[in-house]
């Protein structure tokens, strides 16, 4: 999966895409995304982050995806990444949260952002993608320091 990413990066960055300019989904009504191409996926996503909202987050996750935390990496389960996640946000509580840059394709996205959390600062790497006929899920979360 990390090199699957790496290899899907290098592929954003070397064909030259514009950051996204098209936004995908709409909110969640009982867990379910609707789309609609006036809404950005990372909004909600980036809410939840700068909100240390662990609960409302993983609603995003992939049954399965790869969390990394502080160079700790695992491929787990979306109640494992909850949890992971819960874990983080209670040792670091977050402060502010920003998207800087996000590119992709029609069922590809990824942003980077920083993240200000328990007095320190962090850099947030977000890949989601979407079957087609589906909705984003996020596949791969990575918080570092900066």
């Amino acid at each position: 999966m990390k090199r699957l990413s790496t290899l899907v990066l290098s592929a954003f960055l070397l064909a030259g895409l514009c950051p996204a300019q098209t936004p995908v989904l709409t909110g969640m009504s009982s867990g379910q995304m609707i789309q609609d191409s006036s809404y950005d996926v990372f909004i909600p996503i980036g809410k939840y982050i700068a909100a240390g909202d662990a609960e409302s987050l993983s609603a995003w996750f992939a049954s399965t995806l790869e969390v990394s935390v502080l160079g700790v990496s695992s491929d787990c389960s979306k109640i494992q990444a909850k949890q992971i996640m819960k874990a983080f946000f209670k040792s670091y509580a977050p402060r502010s949260f920003n998207i800087n840059h996000q590119a992709g394709r029609e069922n590809q996205k990824y942003a980077l952002g920083d993240l200000s959390a328990g007095g320190e600062h962090f850099i947030v790497t977000i890949f989601v993608s979407c079957p087609s006929g589906g909705s984003f899920s996020i596949q791969q979360l990575k918080i570092d320091r900066m």
